[in-house]
């Protein structure tokens, strides 16, 4: 793989999609209404019966909203490209003398960016709420590049499944079908102690816990040096299974 080639190919490509959501101010509207409808569910109707030892309920929630928000930014990735295959998008694409594997990373990192303005959404729509950030600014800042790299992560993942159905429809469900059981079962909305045990061990060794875990502890209680390396550990291993699987998926398609 010629790297300068891909470098300003994948740049292309993203400037392409970056343009196509200033033009379109509604699909970051619509990748933020879902999280904020989440947060006010939770904290005003199942808030006052969840008890969070040693924090608010609000501070317990937002950092596992925030990481809801990028794995649904991950979902909207498999809805695009699978729109963009069924308008014949990707079939000029790969007409064009450009490396195939900067189409889709193009892709991912053009929604990686969009997720970084939705997560910044997401701290504000906290604040309106009494969230409070009680760690370092450095601090803060890493833990919403972490989110957006956690999500980058799983756009590759979902980048295999929107490249492999036909309809933005079924892509839609089957992203969802993915993400809504590893961010339930984790330690997103409820502490994972008080699950069944079965449950509470695999909540506990999910990626979507080590990520909300991770990020509380940089933005709140300062305890993330036995998250923060699973964390990686997940995301670098994800890149690896699915970023070649996307690439072969791409290359099968037409």
């Amino acid at each position: 793989m010629n790297i300068s080639n891909f470098s300003s190919d994948t740049w292309q490509i993203t400037k392409r999609n970056l343009i196509h959501y200033k033009r379109s101010p509604r699909l970051i509207f619509f990748s933020v209404i879902q999280p904020v409808i989440f947060v006010l569910l939770f904290a005003y109707v199942f808030g006052g019966a969840i008890n969070v030892p040693g924090n608010s309920y609000i501070n317990f929630l937002i950092p596992a909203i925030i990481i809801q928000t990028v794995l649904f930014g991950a979902v909207n990735t498999a809805v695009g490209l699978s729109e963009d295959m069924s308008k014949g998008l990707m079939d000029r694409f790969r007409s064009l003398p450009m490396n195939r594997a900067a189409v889709i990373a193009g892709r991912t990192l053009a929604d990686s960016l969009r997720n970084i303005s939705t997560v910044l959404i997401m701290i504000g729509v906290g604040y309106a709420i009494d969230f409070r950030i009680e760690q370092s600014l450095p601090e803060t800042i890493g833990a919403v590049m972490l989110a957006v790299l956690f999500g980058f992560a799983i756009m590759w993942v979902m980048t295999i499944i929107g490249l492999s159905v036909k309809k933005s429809e079924t892509a839609q469900m089957a992203g969802m079908a993915f993400i809504f059981p590893l961010t339930f079962a984790s330690s997103a909305f409820v502490p994972t102690a008080s699950m069944p045990d079965g449950l509470q061990w695999f909540a506990q060794h999910s990626p979507v816990t080590y990520a909300i875990d991770t990020l509380r502890g940089l933005m709140i209680t300062g305890n993330y040096n036995d998250t923060i390396w699973y964390m990686l550990a997940w995301i670098t291993g994800i890149l690896i299974i699915a970023f070649p699987l996307a690439v072969r998926q791409y290359k099968k398609i037409g």
